[in-house]
């Protein structure tokens, strides 16, 4: 059993995406109407549920058209490969060949391993898309996964900020969505990093940074046009 992850798959990039979306669209909301002169609870909440449904289908409906697209050009290049298989074997074979000795191996052992892997149709495809389109064709992802689990982390990432708005208003509401957004940025940034193994703290200052730069203009563009909405 492998003991790597599928890391070709929509669903786990659409989620982690979605949710850091999701986040940094609602506190931005949220402090750009604080800005603009508004602290009422109906209005925070109107404009933060109006974010959090637009971004959430956005978020869907990108990832179910951009996964199925390349979802289609992966079947696609699939099926030039299984053609060009079936009907230039020999021109396939040199050319599996080559791309074992441009990976080192010696040229008699490479031209061994290609006529062996050549002589299974379905394993020289699999052979031939692993190294030559650079997918594995078992591990592709879900469209329709990709969409839902997108949809579902925009929406708790959304809602985070948006939930003070539901108890209290006005500074305390803002100082709590500001608290809960941070947070919640430390959050998952450090989920990303004990993820991906790239460094726990560095990857959730990177993400708390992204929501103070976002929030922060947010605020002052609010703040420019003073717009009272109470």
């Amino acid at each position: 059993m492998s003991r790597h992850r599928n890391v070709q798959g929509g669903a786990a990039r659409a989620a982690v995406l979605g949710a850091g979306d999701g986040l940094i669209t609602n506190v931005s909301l949220v402090l750009g109407v604080a800005g603009a002169g508004s602290n009422d609870q109906s209005v925070v909440r109107l404009v933060g549920i109006a974010g959090l449904l637009a971004g959430a289908f956005s978020m869907a409906a990108g990832e179910l058209v951009s996964v199925r697209a390349q979802a289609e050009l992966v079947q696609r290049e699939l099926e030039v490969e299984r053609n060009e298989l079936r009907t230039e074997p020999e021109s396939e074979l040199e050319e599996l060949t080559s791309m074992y000795q441009d990976r080192g191996v010696p040229e008699e052992d490479a031209r061994t391993v290609a006529r062996i892997l050549s002589a299974n149709h379905d394993l020289a495809l699999d052979t031939h898309a692993r190294l030559e389109l650079g997918v594995d064709p078992n591990q592709q992802a879900s469209p329709s996964l990709a969409a839902v689990s997108s949809f579902a982390s925009f929406s708790v990432g959304a809602i985070i900020p948006l939930l003070p708005w539901f108890f209290t208003k006005g500074l305390t509401g803002v100082l709590l969505s500001i608290a809960l957004g941070l947070i919640s940025a430390l959050v998952l940034g450090a989920l990303i990093g004990a993820s991906t193994g790239r460094g726990v703290l560095r990857t959730a200052l990177r993400q708390l940074a992204a929501v103070i730069v976002a929030a922060g203009i947010t605020y002052g563009v609010g703040s420019l046009l003073g717009v009272g909405t109470s």
